[in-house]
């Protein structure tokens, strides 16, 4: 199921919810260091209208045409463990017809809005033919045990610097670190508030230590995705949240 070997000292970026400082503070940097990254994208209710808070559709295609992964992270947040499935294909269509009407390419990534998620959702996943999913769970990616559709990750906040700085030395011996990054600051949601220079401070050891900073799409450069499906069973023991 790996296409080819991992390099160590592969981190894979993403950050969630479309917060404005995705677009004001988080691509400039990831550009000044070379660095890929991908951008789940969601309407973030009651508040998604305030520019101020989040980035707009036109910000969003900005994103993509630097180069950036857009993906999708259902219309509203959603808990899709509680979701019919008209329901969940109704949440994913609405990012995928969003991104259609602005020439951005159909989203084959997914993240759980609140790492909420159950077998259900995972065969939905399925059906609609998605690569990978991201969840929670702080501990590294081992992509021959952990099913393609449960990528565990680490959230960074302002508080956890030290075991954000442990986690990247375990992008060893075929694993691959996943961040899960919010707000760059977060105004509206300060639990997962990460400082712009805490993050600056990231890329720069990343950058000083040679590691490989990456999107999510570009794992399939690695791993053999349905061949992974077929042979890896979902593990819902494991933790999944963060």
């Amino acid at each position: 199921m790996i296409k080819q070997p991992i390099p160590d000292k592969l981190v894979v970026l993403t950050f969630d919810d479309a917060p404005a400082s995705h677009y004001t503070i988080v691509a400039p940097m990831l550009m000044e260091y070379g660095f890929g990254g991908t951008f789940f994208v969601c309407e973030f209710q009651p508040n998604y209208s305030d520019s101020t808070l989040y980035m707009n559709w036109r910000q969003i295609q900005e994103l993509d045409k630097m180069g950036f992964e857009i993906a999708n992270h259902t219309h509203t947040h959603s808990n899709v463990s509680k979701l019919s499935q008209a329901e969940f294909n109704h949440q994913l269509t609405y990012i995928e017809s969003k991104c259609d009407s602005l020439g951005i390419p159909k989203p084959t990534n997914f993240a759980y809005p609140g790492y909420g998620l159950n077998a259900q959702s995972l065969a939905f996943l399925g059906e609609k033919e998605y690569v990978f999913a991201r969840a929670g769970g702080s501990r590294v990616y081992d992509p021959v045990k952990d099913h393609p559709f449960l990528i565990p990750s680490w959230a960074t906040d302002e508080t956890n610097k030290a075991e954000i700085m442990k986690a990247f030395n375990q992008a060893e011996d075929g694993k691959i670190v996943v961040l899960t990054i919010h707000g760059v600051p977060d105004i509206e949601h300060p639990w997962v508030n990460t400082l712009p220079e805490l993050f600056k401070g990231y890329l720069q050891y990343l950058k000083e230590n040679d590691f490989t900073v990456i999107s999510m799409r570009e794992l399939e450069d690695f791993i053999d995705v349905n061949v992974a499906k077929r042979l890896i069973k979902p593990d819902f023991s494991k933790k999944l949240s963060n």
